[in-house]
């Protein structure tokens, strides 16, 4: 069996750095007002990736959502994909499907009594799992770019579909795993063209040995990543606990990936001119947001001697 991804996978995820990095680069001004260009990815088809052709979306499925989602960690994409279409979109009807597919409707969900880009979305999937208008007290958290808030209370309408925890975990380990590429790759950058006592100082062991252990938590992270994708995608039984494993290793990963980073850096990596302290921010989001890695482990812990993992 081949596990590797398919050459129309390869190139989704190749185009859709190269989008992303035009748009999205590093050197942006991360203060200024961000840009979700939502029509934009309506019309790539990235908002209907799983949704069906009928629905007017591209019928492919939730491993391709999660490409894109890394690439979206990866340059650190300000807008609410990742709470459309890893959070909401399992709980919608085929007509808010149809909406989202088009663009005309951005959603959230309540998790842990607080709705990530509350004020930046249309509607919301409620704990209750119903949909409710976007309303409510706005919040600040670690990262800027992704305020939350406290929902107004209130009725909801009801929605055909039901929330997909997995799904939510699997959608947040495959940014993680592009915000560890990311930072990883700043590194190696970095190392190799600052010089000490004439030579690059990536040929110190001390720095590096973080860099390689940085690369061997990242490719676990994929792996687990693609693994849980994969699971949600083919509703596989081991998809709870293959998304819980994947959520609870990249997560922690991003976030070391990232203090490794600064820390080779130097004193250039703790200023707030470098775009370090993004990537970290977006990691220590993802780490706090649902279960954390911890409980998730005591998930995986009750799957392996038999007790069942929430689904």
């Amino acid at each position: 069996m081949d596990f590797a991804l398919t050459e129309e996978q390869q190139e989704l995820k190749s185009a859709a750095r190269a989008w992303l990095s035009e748009r999205y680069p590093l050197d942006r001004d991360f203060d200024a007002p961000q840009d979700d260009r939502w029509a934009e990815l309506a019309e790539l088809g990235w908002l209907g990736v799983s949704v069906s052709e009928e629905e007017g979306g591209v019928g492919l499925g939730f491993v391709e959502e999660a490409l894109i989602l890394e690439e979206m960690g990866y340059a650190l994409y300000p807008g609410p994909y990742l709470a459309t279409v890893g959070f909401a979109l399992a709980t919608l009807g085929p007509e808010e499907r149809a909406a989202v597919a088009a663009g005309t409707t951005k959603w959230s969900a309540e998790i842990d009594g607080l709705v990530p880009w509350l004020g930046s979305v249309d509607e919301v999937v409620g704990m209750d799992g119903a949909a409710h208008d976007a309303g409510g007290e706005e919040v600040a958290t670690v990262d800027p770019d992704r305020p939350a808030g406290r929902l107004a209370p209130g009725d909801g309408t009801s929605l055909a579909g039901s929330r997909d925890v997995a799904r939510a975990r699997a959608a947040m380990a495959a940014e993680a795993v592009g915000i560890a590429q990311r930072v990883l790759e700043l590194a190696i950058a970095h190392v190799s063209t600052r010089e000490q006592f004439g030579k690059p100082v990536g040929v110190y062991q001390a720095v590096a040995h973080q860099l390689s252990d940085t690369y061997a938590d990242l490719e676990l992270a994929r792996s687990l990543a693609y693994w849980a994708a994969w699971c949600v995608a083919e509703n596989d039984d081991q998809a709870a606990v293959a998304a819980a494993a994947a959520k609870a290793f990249a997560a922690e990963a991003a976030v070391t990936a990232c203090e490794r980073s600064i820390q080779v850096h130097g004193g250039t990596g703790f200023t707030w001119e470098h775009p370090l302290h993004r990537f970290y921010k977006r990691a220590l989001w993802l780490h706090g947001t649902g279960s954390r890695p911890t409980a998730l482990r005591a998930e995986i812990a009750d799957a392996v001697i038999g007790a069942p993992v929430p689904a």
